[in-house]
């Protein structure tokens, strides 16, 4: 007998000699009381001796090999497999000499059992199928419980099993798929087994290999395979890795395959020679190596349709262990409905995938009886989907063709985009299944095509291994796969791309996934081989294809797996950044994506698409002199564009932005183009401003003509003024348009707007004008909506439209010096504020017949900002509030009640304060009437100074302002004096009298004909006067006596004067209408008094004083050195500047200017004195001891703190808000007034004058959210950053959990630029907070606006979701209020009147 496991031979029976008849005759005669025995456990067996047993196998060999058409096969069956039960639990039914020696005997039976296997003409008959069931699971039974087999025993199970297999699985065709897949399980189940009590020997090993190999073509194995293999690399995990390694999770049924007592060193031998067991898994796409039979004929029989699908499969479990080592695998037992993601690819190239018999065995209609091992059937399912599983996986490195590629042929024209109505692409989350087994998942077709990938992919694990490690494993299969197709003995010219990519796109799609995964999963100071860097990019030169024979499977999926490939220090990366680009532009210039809909997302693969751009934006100004070769001839990149400087690139990659974003429908993809624009345009800007803008090169290699390439938008001009306004009328048109009624989005265009007004470049003041003139326009339409469609977050978007509007008019105040805008923007302020226009359409109505019915408070309180920005900004008020008190203005050093008794009050229109003090600031030679306003307000506090003067200003000297009005003259008397000059006045010139008299004169009577007789009366009462003072005069002429007469003398000057009295009146405050009470309760007159000798008025106005008038918001930031994961280590980091990056400083000082901790206010700071300031340290200056870093402009006023290790406790923060003395080496952070319930201000538990420490002033006093900014000198660290700790040495006196912390990580990579990582954007309910984005890069010269940028969205997004934190305006106005109410005067009108004719 042929003993080989190949051999296709079984046993032969001495009754084979004989005629058929005789031997079947035989067989029934002696089967049939043997098998009477087997029900009976009381009979004993019939067989005593050793040739009784040996004669009677003889005659059950020769039975098994009968036909089916009686019971004598399936009695033979019955009668073998419970004598198999000897070496388990022998039985008195079993024949005595089987129980003495149970290996020998079971080894001869087993050897027998193979003939049942034999191919026959009735083998796919449902009695024959449950008969090789019931085999298969005796002997599966008889390894799991079995203790006393021999080595020689197991060598013959797993002999029998490899013939069992081989015999079903090398055909091109199998008889039976839910058998193939039975006995594939139950060889694998029996081989661990034997792992873990008898090591198979080294020839079973390399036979097993074999075997396997010949049967690749056969869907079982593969998926048995990969079942396999992932449970031992679940356990192999466990073994090499640490506890907090991620786990790779497998379905319990697989890790039960693995035997709990394999000691460890067999698991690592076990699971590579498993790993190895089947080959070189891309055979199975070359012809005559995937099985036994040859080609032609394979192909003939099975059609080749299965190989592709089988060859996906294979590749589907590489990817998976791959993703396991890398620490970032999903579970392995994640069932799914549907197809998974690349299986749709199969169905849209003709494929199927393989429905699972073995659940359908039940429904076969056959029993089998009185066998004790047909309960004993395993469920096991026929396909294993990994659902939820990430584009295509890695490839092969050491066997790529050293064939030329080929030449590419040109891209094609894509058309150009059309405005029209695009439906919105979503992705839809994978639905799930109840299925105890995802190998019994079904994979029938569905209507419903999930994404390819799904965002966001689980970061690599830092105790991942080196990326060298893992290709040594899998290199050589996963470069293989990525490149199958190609011939390596044929040119490249002959290279079949469309066959290529039809038939195996699914197994290179997820081949090159997953080499992408592999090179981007770099470590920080991590070196590759040189040898795979240049297969791996050889691999996405031939996937980055574009022309007409591309393959859009693979190009997908690279996309979808190289977001982060040039912002993770690959040597050599940016010679790949033409073909990026190049296929940049066939993704995101590509409205519909025809080609990539079948198997991917369309949503899920812009988004890819748009954040490798983000990675790619700042090349070209990074490295503008840096020369892009065309690489082997341009046979592989496919990019027509002749090689060029880097800054070349730049129109493409901005003509790629433009388009992106008029082709994009997704709001999350949209929000992160509009970073890309903000960060492009800011660059831009800083770059030429400095000088450094490079001019592109003069020869006709580096210019770029008009082409094809030349798509969407073209940017004629790539400067950044040009930039600016296509990027302003670009998004204020859209936000106007088809933007306006998504929430979310308009929030993103209007904090990038706001920053875009922040940039520095020059144009024309009629493109501001436009986008102020839009932006009025969007809040028109939203406060304008109906009443149902009004809610909480379109209020929001109108507040943050608002907050909008006021940056523009603060950073560019001349758009008000035009009376259009300026006109515009009261329109706006009084929509907001009384919800209505006074002027629309033709109706004009007046304000004082409106009604006062706003969108909301909110947006009232929010145009009420806007109208105070815009008196700041016409001149109305300073452009930035003073701090100065009354003690200042006085001049006193001390605080105390005393200064206050020396104003005088007021309160005007309920909302502000006026602080009144009539005496001037200056010593006067001559005393003029002088007041000084302190005005107090809820846009914050300001300082007038009036002086009255006789003469205007523009005439004012020096000499005259000395001089006194009326020149002095001596008493003596004048020479003249009494005597009378002849003058005649005349009122009208002589000639009139030469004027003749017309009626038209005598339409005008004279006077005296008019008068009445009262009038005469008095009249003549007056001529008597006349007469009298005429006889005064002419007395001394009569009497001829002297008389002395003096000048008249000016009076003395008036040194008291009722400046407050005047200035009231001035105003238009001192009417009965305006002191008169309403009558109303709680409505106070337009004018009130306060009285400030009540207790507790001068503290009530200093915590007034200490509300600021900006947003105030704080960040902190750390720096971390690699490796370092305690609070201790990294707090101590900023302790010198020896031990952080001269980069990291340079970032410090961008952020903000130095500030003293007890200074209370900034203005002008020159950012000069910061080397000074930090002297030798790294930054712990700034923990707010002594110094702080600051960032203050109109609007905004943010703290940055650097945390140290001497600073233990940054800050507390009181509730509800006491001020309390702080120590040297602890900062105060904290609110000095937080409104109770009742809104009743308390005093503060000591004055505000001894605390000499930074008051630091949050808006977010309520709140516990932080915001983090972090230095990363390793960016694998950033998942062990120890946020808990360090949150703690800033916290607050409430908790803050990590998901209201955002912390803003920053890599700075080899290149010079900045690898962003933001964790926490996705805690705003309205999406994504921006400029920032996870995974941007950004320069050196805008990282540290970008950075500011962001927090100041940040809080801003909190502030429009939170209720506890009150805008600043707000909070002031609400303590006004408590303080008109406290402190009151209430007084009679005359009393009111009569006080200000006193001094206060």
């Amino acid at each position: 007998m042929d003993q080989s496991p190949s051999s296709g031979r079984g046993d032969v029976s001495v009754l084979s000699c004989f005629p058929s008849n005789v031997g079947k005759d035989v067989a029934v005669a002696v089967v049939k009381p043997l098998h009477l025995g087997l029900g009976n456990p009381d009979s004993r067996s019939l067989l005593h001796t050793d040739r009784q047993v040996k004669w009677t196998m003889e005659v059950l060999c020769y039975g098994l090999a009968l036909p089916l058409d009686g019971d004598t096969v399936k009695h033979c069956v019955d009668v073998y497999t419970d004598w198999l039960t000897a070496l388990v639990s022998p039985r008195d039914s079993i024949p005595p000499p089987i129980s003495r020696e149970p290996n020998l005997y079971v080894q001869k039976i087993l050897r027998h059992l193979y003939s049942l296997f034999l191919p026959r003409s009735d083998q796919v008959s449902p009695v024959y199928l449950s008969l090789c069931q019931q085999v298969l699971c005796a002997v599966q039974s008889l390894a799991r419980e079995s203790a006393v087999m021999s080595r020689d025993t197991w060598e013959t199970v797993l002999n029998f099993l490899l013939r069992v297999n081989h015999t079903m699985l090398a055909p091109p065709t199998t008889a039976s798929e839910q058998l193939s897949e039975l006995s594939m399980a139950v060889l694998f189940e029996v081989w661990l087994l034997s792992c873990s009590r008898c090591f198979p020997s080294r020839s079973l090993w390399q036979t097993g290999r074999q075997m396997l190999s010949s049967w690749r073509h056969q869907p079982a194995v593969v998926e048995q395979w990969s079942r396999v293999s992932s449970a031992l690399t679940s356990r192999l995990l466990l073994l090499t890795f640490s506890p907090s390694f991620p786990p790779f999770k497998v379905p319990d049924e697989d890790a039960a395959l693995i035997p709990a007592d394999m000691d460890d060193e067999r698991v690592s031998h076990t699971w590579f020679r498993f790993l190895h067991l089947l080959s070189n898994p891309v055979d199975i796409s070359r012809q005559g190596l995937v099985g036994s039979s040859p080609p032609s004929v394979e192909e003939t029989i099975r059609g080749d349709g299965h190989l592709p699908h089988i060859f996906f499969r294979a590749m589907r479990g590489v990817s998976t262990l791959v993703d396991a080592f890398l620490g970032d695998s999903v579970s392995a037992g994640v069932a799914v409905v549907n197809k998974e993601p690349t299986e749709q690819l199969l169905s849209h190239t003709g494929l199927t995938s393989r429905t699972n018999l073995r659940d359908r065995l039940p429904s076969i209609g056959v029993t089998v009886t009185k066998s004790p091992f047909r309960d004993r059937i395993p469920n096991y399912g026929l396909s294993r989907p990994r659902s939820g599983s990430a584009p295509p996986t890695p490839v092969n490195i050491l066997s790529l063709p050293s064939a030329p590629p080929s030449t590419s042929s040109p891209p094609p024209h894509i058309r150009r985009l059309k405005a029209g109505n695009v439906s919105k692409a979503t992705s839809k989350p994978l639905m799930t299944s109840s299925s105890p087994h995802p190998w019994k998942t079904s994979t029938c077709p569905s209507p419903y095509c999930p994404p390819l990938y799904s965002f966001p992919r689980p970061s690599p694990s830092p105790l991942r291994c080196n990326v060298d490690s893992l290709l040594h494993l899998f290199g050589r299969w996963l470069f293989d796969a990525a490149l199958v197709g190609r011939d390596p003995g044929l040119p490249s010219d002959h290279c079949d791309v469309t066959v290529m990519s039809e038939r195996w796109a699914a197994g290179r799609a997820e081949a090159c996934g997953t080499l992408c995964r592999i090179f981007t999963s770099k470590k920080t100071a991590e070196d590759i081989l040189s040898v795979y860097l240049s297969r791996f990019y050889l691999v996405l030169l031939q996937g980055l294809q574009v022309s007409e024979g591309a393959c859009p499977p693979v190009l997908a999926s690279i996309l979808l797996n190289s977001t982060c490939m040039f912002c993770c220090d690959l040597r050599g990366v940016n010679l790949l950044l033409p073909s990026f680009i190049s296929a940049l532009e066939h993704v995101l210039l590509d409205r519909e994506l025809l080609r990539f809909k079948g198997f991917v997302s369309p949503v899920d693969l812009r988004r890819a698409s748009i954040l490798t751009l983000l990675s790619l934006l700042p090349l070209p100004l990074q490295f503008p002199s840096v020369q892009s070769e065309v690489l082997l001839d341009g046979r592989l990149s496919g990019d027509d564009v002749p090689a060029g400087s880097f800054l070349s690139l730049k129109p493409r990659l901005i003509s790629v932005l433009m388009g992106a974003l008029q082709t994009e429908t997704d709001t999350l993809n949209t929000q992160i183009i509009l970073f890309a624009m903000l960060n492009l345009v800011q660059d831009l800007v800083l770059l030429e401003a400095a000088g450094q803008t490079q001019q592109k090169a003069a020869s006709p290699r580096g210019a770029t003509s008009p082409n094809k390439r030349s798509r969407g938008h073209a940017v004629h001009s790539d400067s950044a003024g040009i930039l600016w306004v296509q990027f302003v009328r670009l998004l204020t048109q859209r936000l106007s348009a088809q933007w306006r009624n998504d929430s979310a989005l308009c929030l993103s265009v209007l904090e990038v707007l706001g920053g875009l007004a922040k940039v520095e470049v020059s144009v024309e003041e009629n493109e501001r004008r436009r986008a102020l003139s839009l932006i009025c326009s969007y809040i028109v339409f939203q406060c304008s909506r109906p009443p149902p469609l009004h809610s909480r977050d379109l209020h929001s978007v109108i507040v943050a439209a608002f907050y909008c509007l006021n940056v523009w008019l603060t950073q560019h105040p001349t758009m008000l010096l035009h009376q259009e805008s300026l006109s515009e923007v009261l329109e706006i302020v009084e929509l907001g504020i009384s919800g209505s226009k006074s002027r629309q359409d033709q109706e004009v109505r007046s304000k004082e017949e409106k009604d006062l019915n706003p969108a909301s408070l909110r947006v009232k309180e929010a145009a009420e900002a806007t109208l105070s920005c815009v008196m700041q900004v016409s001149g109305a008020f300073p452009f930035h509030g003073t701090l100065a008190d009354e003690d200042v203005l006085i001049g006193c050093s001390t605080s105390s009640d005393s200064s206050l008794k020396k104003f005088r009050y007021f309160v005007v229109d309920g909302s502000v304060i006026l602080a009144m003090l009539e005496q001037p600031q200056e010593p006067e030679p001559e005393p003029r009437p002088s007041l000084t306003v302190l005005i107090r307000g809820p846009s914050g506090s300001h300082t007038w100074t009036l002086q009255h003067h006789l003469q205007p200003r523009e005439g004012r000297t020096t000499t005259t302002q000395q001089q006194t009005l009326f020149p002095e003259h001596s008493g003596a008397a004048q020479v003249d004096a009494g005597i009378q000059h002849g003058v005649k006045h005349q009122l009208l010139s002589e000639s009139m009298d030469r004027v003749f008299t017309v009626k038209a004169d005598l339409s005008i009577p004279d006077l005296h004909e008019t008068i009445s007789k009262e009038m005469q009366k008095q009249l003549e009462s007056v001529r008597a006067a006349f007469k009298r003072c005429r006889q005064v005069e002419a007395w001394p002429q009569v009497s001829e006596k002297p008389v002395d007469m003096t000048t008249c003398r000016m009076p003395p000057p008036v040194t008291k004067f009722q400046t407050a009295r005047v200035f009231l009146s001035h105003l238009g405050l001192l009417t009965p209408e305006t002191l008169k009470d309403s009558g109303t309760s709680g409505v106070l007159p337009e004018l009130v008094s306060l009285d400030s000798s009540l207790p507790g008025f001068s503290e009530d106005l200093r915590r007034l004083d200490q509300l600021p008038s900006r947003n105030c918001d704080s960040a902190f930031v750390f720096y971390v050195r690699a490796g370092q994961r305690t609070a201790a280590e990294i707090l101590n980091n900023v302790e010198s500047s020896s031990s952080v990056s001269s980069h990291f400083l340079e970032f410090l000082s961008s952020l903000g200017w130095p500030v003293e901790a007890g200074r209370r206010q900034v203005f002008k700071v020159n950012r000069a004195g910061f080397p000074a300031v930090l002297a030798d340290s790294g930054g712990s200056v700034f923990n707010g001891e002594k110094f702080v870093m600051m960032y203050v402009d109109a609007l905004t006023e943010i703290t940055f703190i650097v945390p140290s290790s001497s600073s233990h406790v940054i800050g507390r923060s009181k509730s509800p808000g006491a001020a309390e003395p702080t120590t040297e080496s602890h900062l105060k952070l904290q609110s000095p007034f937080v409104l109770n319930k009742d809104s009743a201000p308390k005093p503060a538990s000591s004055p505000v004058d001894k605390v000499k420490s930074f008051r630091f002033v949050s808006s977010f006093v309520d709140s516990d959210s932080k915001i983090g900014i972090v230095w990363m000198e390793r960016f694998e660290d950033i998942e062990s950053f120890p946020s808990s700790d360090l949150l703690s040495e800033t916290k607050t006196e409430t908790v803050t959990s990590l998901s209201n912390t955002q912390l803003i990580f920053i890599h700075p990579l080899k290149s010079g630029l900045y690898r962003i990582c933001f964790h926490g954007n996705a805690n705003s309910k309205l999406s994504l907070v921006i400029p920032l984005v996870n995974g941007s890069v950004v320069s050196k010269r805008s990282l540290g606006f970008l950075v500011r940028e962001t927090v100041i969205n940040c809080c801003h997004r909190r502030r429009l979701e939170t209720d506890s934190a009150p805008p600043p305006r707000l909070r002031r106005k609400q303590m006004i209020s408590d303080i008109i109410l406290r402190y009151h005067r209430r007084c009679s009108e005359p009393a009111f009147y009569s006080a200000l004719f006193q001094d206060p």
